[in-house]
Order: C-alpha cells, then sequence, then structure tokens
C-alpha cells in the first residue's frame, strides 16, 4: 500500500499503447480464470458450487450480475489510484454481465485497521456478492472478514497480507506481491551497491505489509553483510511531507553513517530526496522507495536514486476483480495460489519502460 498526495491520475485516457496493455490483460484473465462460453451461461442459472482454495464457497451465478465490494485505499492516494484505474477496467467486464462494483476506502490512514474493519462490515450489511479487501492490520480485520465468510461471502485478499493471511481468514485468494520478499530485494540491492547502514523509513508503524517490507530489507542487507534499522513516524504525517523531510533529515545529521534511505511510498521519497540534499548528503546516501511514481522515474533516469520496487498495483485491482467476477459467474479459478504481481526492481536499466507505462496510467 501506498500513501501520498498528489493529484489522482485515474481521469487520464489510456494511449494507444495503453489500450492494448488493457486488451492484453484482458485477454490474459480471461484465459487465466478459464472465462466460460456462451453455451456455458445456459441452461439452469449456473447454480452449481464451486469449493475454493481457502475453504469458502461460491454458488456459481450465471446471470453474471454479480454485487462486488472493493475495499482499497484512500481517494487521493496515487498507489490506489493505479489499483482502482485496474478496478475500473475490470468493472467494465463486470458491468457487460449486469453486475456492479463499488469501491470504499478510509478518509484517513490514522486509524487504519479499525476503519478498514468497519468498511468491510458496512460492505456485508449490503449482502454483496464478494468482498476484496487488502488484511493490513491483521489483529483489527480479521474479525470482520471472518464474518463476511462465515455469511457465506466469498472474500479475496489482495495487496496485504498474502498468502498466510489468506489462508488464516479462508479467503479464496491472495492477489498481490510479497511485501517480504520486496524488501529483501531492495536490501540486497542496497549491499550489492556499496550500502553499509540503511534507514527504512515508515510511516505507518504497525500496519502489516509496511513492517513487513523494513524486516525485508532488513533481512536482505544482513545477507549481505550490511545493516538496516527503521525510523518510525506517526501516521499522521502522512500529507506533511515537510514534516516527513524534517525527520529523515534529523536522523541523517544525528548519524552520519546512515548511508542509504528507503521509504515506504512514493510521497514519502519525495521527502526523503529534499532531506538528504538539505543534509548536504547526495553524495553519500542512496535512496531507493516501494512503488513508482513519475519523480521516482525521473530521479532514477537522472542517476539520482538507486530503485524503486514496483508491485504493479494496477494488476492488483484488475486481477482481484476480474478473477472474483469469474468465480462468483462461472465457479471458475487460477490454480495459483498466492498470484502474484511482483516485485520487480526498477533500476536505470529497465526505467523507460516503467515510464511508458507510468504514462499510460497503468504503472
Amino acid at each position: 500500500m501506498e500513501r501520498t498526495q498528489t493529484r489522482r491520475p485515474s481521469g487520464r485516457r489510456l494511449s494507444r499503447r495503453g489500450l492494448a496493455v488493457v486488451s492484453v490483460l484482458a485477454a490474459a484473465v480471461t484465459a487465466l480464470t478459464g472465462c466460460a462460453s456462451g453455451e456455458a451461461s445456459g441452461g439452469d442459472g449456473g447454480q452449481s458450487t464451486a469449493t475454493a482454495g481457502g475453504g469458502s464457497t461460491a454458488k456459481a451465478n450465471s446471470s453474471g450480475k454479480n454485487s462486488i465490494y472493493v475495499i482499497g485505499g484512500k481517494s487521493d492516494d496515487p498507489f490506489f489510484s493505479a489499483v482502482k484505474r485496474g478496478v475500473e477496467d475490470a468493472t467494465k467486464l463486470v458491468k457487460a454481465g449486469g453486475g456492479k462494483v463499488t469501491y470504499l476506502g478510509p478518509q484517513t490512514y490514522d486509524n487504519l485497521g479499525p476503519d478498514v474493519a468497519k468498511l468491510t462490515l458496512t460492505a456485508i450489511s449490503q449482502n454483496p456478492s464478494a468482498i476484496l479487501v487488502p488484511d493490513w492490520v491483521p489483529e483489527n480485520q480479521d474479525s470482520a472478514i471472518k464474518q463476511a465468510i462465515s455469511k457465506g461471502i466469498p472474500v479475496f485478499i489482495y495487496n496485504s497480507g498474502g498468502i498466510a493471511a489468506a489462508n488464516r481468514v479462508g479467503a479464496v485468494k491472495y492477489i498481490g506481491s510479497d511485501d517480504y520478499e520486496a524488501g529483501k530485494a531492495g536490501g540486497v540491492k542496497f549491499a550489492e551497491e556499496g550500502a553499509k547502514n540503511i534507514l527504512c523509513v515508515n510511516t505507518v508503524p504497525g500496519s502489516a505489509n509496511q513492517e513487513a517490507r523494513c524486516k525485508g530489507i532488513k533481512d536482505g542487507a544482513t545477507s549481505k553483510g550490511s545493516s538496516s534499522k527503521q525510523l518510525p513516524l506517526p501516521s499522521s504525517n502522512f500529507g506533511n511531507p515537510s514534516a516527513v523531510t524534517q525527520a529523515i533529515k534529523g536522523a541523517l545529521l544525528k548519524d552520519s553513517s546512515i548511508d542509504a534511505v528507503v521509504t515506504i511510498g512514493v510521497g514519502d521519497a519525495d521527502s526523503a530526496a529534499s532531506a538528504i540534499d538539505q543534509a548536504k548528503a547526495g553524495d553519500k546516501v542512496k535512496l531507493g522507495t516501494f512503488d513508482l511514481s513519475q519523480s521516482q522515474l525521473d530521479r532514477i533516469k537522472d542517476g539520482k536514486q538507486l530503485f524503486a520496487i514496483d508491485q504493479q498495483p494496477y494488476l492488483q485491482g484488475f486481477y482481484v476483480v476480474s478473477i472474483a467476477n469469474q468465480y462468483l459467474s462461472y465457479g471458475v479459478l487460477p490454480p495459483q495460489n498466492p498470484l502474484l504481481t511482483g516485485p520487480l526492481l526498477v533500476t536505470k536499466d529497465n526505467v523507460d519502460a516503467a515510464i511508458d507505462g507510468t504514462k499510460a496510467g497503468v504503472r
């Protein structure tokens, strides 16, 4: 999950190249989920029962009139703008069958776990066909997720929690990246580029996926003989780049041995870049981040940032809605669990392709 405040890109139109990407993805998901033919949707209404990998069951509904609730991040979160772009493109497939998709998100990240649990309960009250939700704070969210499943509502975990969360609550499937493995890849990359003391800036401490990211950074760095520590900051710092900048600057001035900074999201990376400049540490401190934005890609291209770890949020939104819809309609399900969308490390070697994807609104 990513948190920053920038203009939402969801209103942009896809370029021809972007439309081609969506067409290919739609075809891929159709093949992946074993989309039924017109003949399969006839007959007695398709009321057969399919058993999900996590133990949930769903009544196949060949009418296609599915009501899918997607719970995600804030409306001004650029990471979730890409997720929502995928959700919106997949929604076209749902609507073509007479169904609908409803997106719910919290107003802030200050009370993330309880707020998302309440949104899950709101979705349950609408008697949906399925609920698609990240498991960001299990101690707050798992009870609500299990309540949905106990009522016979299939749940798909995406973006955060991994296969462990899907198995723990009895969800159908996990779709997304493995945050720990993504962190390990970043920690290894830092160490291989000579960083010895890495600072992982966490603006949502306690969130399962952010903690996993910083742990992965530490373990990846340690495996190559380097070290890492976490700088936890209050989640209220979201939307306050100057506060994040000053906190990172202070950490760099206090500990001159820090030679790399990694942030859990792109807005924090912009703040980190400013902090490194203000601390006059640009020649010594390497920068990396999770997720992508144009500013990250520009810095990578200019040699001012080492990497960005892409979990491909567009695919998360597109896949989770498409797969849930096919599962509800026909009882078909891809066997891969988890179905991973990342991580992919963007460096100077492949940054140009990533820039093209960002311009299309899908990265």
